[in-house]
């Protein structure tokens, strides 16, 4: 599992709600809830937090996977 350092997480934010970040397992997750009611969660890759919203992070999934369709 890879962990993010105390100094880093120190200095995170949430993007959404603006509070801290703290790690649980193999994602952060903000101290405060979004409007929604729940507490975001941003996963970790090759120990790199992808720190952009749920909303955005689907977007860029999707781009990178091909079903992005250029204009022409």
């Amino acid at each position: 599992m890879p962990k993010v350092s105390p100094e880093l997480l120190s200095i995170l934010r949430c993007p959404v709600t603006g509070s801290p970040l703290v790690q649980e397992g193999e994602e952060l997750v903000s101290t405060a809830a979004a409007e929604n009611g729940e507490k975001v969660r941003y996963a970790i890759e090759d120990g790199i937090p992808l720190l952009l919203p749920p909303e955005l992070l689907a977007a860029s999934s999707a781009a990178s996977s091909g079903q992005h369709h250029p204009k022409a």
